[in-house]
């Protein structure tokens, strides 16, 4: 017998749960200049309880080929990679209507 979901009822293989909570949420992308007038690239929304925020600035840092943290909620990128992160976002499936690049 297959183990069933307590939050939307279907088989364990079939759930959709993390692809309903990705659809939920609005992230916020945008660029914002540091001290000493460093360009840093801040993404927002991503709800840390569902995703592992470490994990997932570590894949935006490959990704983006550079530097930075996950911390208080927030995901900061050294530079500007506003359209890199959105396209890596898409194609983890968070929908295009969701991201707002700033």
């Amino acid at each position: 017998m297959a183990d069933i979901c307590p939050i939307c009822g279907l088989p364990k293989d079939l759930c959709v749960c993390g692809e309903i909570g990705k659809e939920q949420q609005r992230i916020r992308i945008r660029f914002e200049t540091r001290k000493f007038g460093r360009p840093t690239t801040i993404v927002e929304g991503i709800n840390d309880k569902d995703t592992d925020l470490g994990g997932l600035a570590q894949k935006l840092k490959s990704f983006c080929a550079c530097g930075g943290t996950a911390k208080n909620g927030q995901i900061i990128l050294q530079g500007d990679h506003r359209e890199k992160v959105q396209q890596y976002l898409i194609r983890l499936g968070y929908p295009e209507e969701n991201i707002e690049v700033q």
